[in-house]
């Protein structure tokens, strides 16, 4: 039911340690871990050999702009903001670049073996720090436009949609990685605005949805990951969802309100949490040894979210598709795209 942060760009013998505790369903890359494209396949590969036998998830954030792991040797993406602002002056074009920017997105992921880059942002963009311009558009009709045909482009690719971040993290001005946030509008609000993305992402196939570490008074006490309300009520029975979900890091400020880590994870579980994030290192001793209890996420729902088919690296770099995907990117986005 974890997915853990490892310290460095090779194992260590703790990691090996972790990554062979059953409770433990995948892994999250980072900046850290990054050195080069030979590196990091080498690292992906060394992980995976610790898990020959089950299912298992290698997961990144490549989003594009700034929240971007693994640079060089892979191609820049712009921001998803550039394709909104692209979307008010040629709907048609913003679309069809959307789509593309998933399938070069998760494409060059599949080829090295990634399962899953968290993406993309469904959130509006209405002023919140963390997000910024990893949101497409402050205008729900226009974000869920650009999240439908993000999530053609990644399905095209062979890797699962990951909406985040559930019910909608965009509005409220906090940054959950460094403080609480709490959003005090009715559900009626929300089912207004910020949940039409999602609305719309679930209905278009996405096979996942990641919960936000944000209070919505007015529906419930507690943040959303933590939230049966937001989970069981809302996300499974009101909206149908029967897809993967999962909770953001633990490690977040804004996760904190619950208690320390054990019982982080297991408000998580409780709530109605598939896999939860652990990504700093710092937590992920604490969060494995103390979850032997706990079940294991079950191999068909693991299984779910690992990535199709790919191509190798060669043959992606061959496939011509990749070369005019770059060249409208560059032409039609405000900033460059560079390889």
């Amino acid at each position: 039911m974890l997915i853990i942060g490892i310290p460095g760009k090779t194992l260590s013998d703790d990691d090996r340690v972790w990554l062979s505790a059953k409770q433990v369903s995948g892994v999250i890359l980072f900046s850290r871990n990054f050195l080069n494209r030979d590196q990091i396949t080498s690292l992906i590969d060394d992980i995976r050999m610790e898990r020959p036998d089950d299912p298992f998830l290698i997961c990144v954030d490549q989003e594009g702009g700034p929240v971007q792991r693994f640079r060089e040797g892979f191609t820049r993406l712009p921001a998803l903001a550039r394709l909104g602002e692209l979307y008010t002056r040629d709907s048609k074009r913003a679309l069809a670049l959307a789509e593309e920017h998933a399938w070069l997105m998760a494409s060059e992921m599949r080829a090295i073996d990634v399962d899953l880059s968290f993406a993309p942002v469904a959130d509006l963009a209405c002023g919140n720090i963390a997000i910024g311009e990893r949101a497409f558009h402050a205008d729900p009709a226009i974000t869920s436009d650009l999240v439908q045909a993000y999530a053609r482009g990644m399905h095209l690719a062979g890797m699962a949609v990951t909406l985040k971040h559930f019910p909608g993290h965009g509005t409220v001005i906090a940054d959950t990685h460094f403080d609480v946030a709490a959003d005090s509008r009715t559900l009626e609000d929300l089912r207004a605005c910020d949940l039409v993305p999602f609305v719309d992402g679930i209905a278009a196939g996405a096979e996942a949805v990641m919960l936000a570490h944000v209070t919505y008074p007015e529906i419930d006490v507690f943040a959303a990951g933590y939230s049966k309300t937001w989970i069981g009520d809302i996300l499974r029975d009101e909206i149908k969802f029967g897809g993967i979900v999962i909770g953001d890091d633990i490690g977040m400020a804004a996760a904190e309100s619950i208690g320390g880590i054990p019982a982080r994870i297991e408000a998580h579980l409780a709530a109605g949490c598939d896999l939860v994030l652990a990504c700093s290192p710092s937590i992920v001793d604490e969060a494995v040894t103390s979850s032997t209890h706990l079940p294991a996420c079950p191999a068909a729902r693991v299984e779910s979210l690992r990535g199709a088919v790919a191509p190798t690296w060669e043959a992606l770099e061959e496939n011509p598709k990749r070369d005019q995907i770059i060249k409208r990117l560059t032409e039609f986005m405000p900033e460059p795209v560079k390889k």
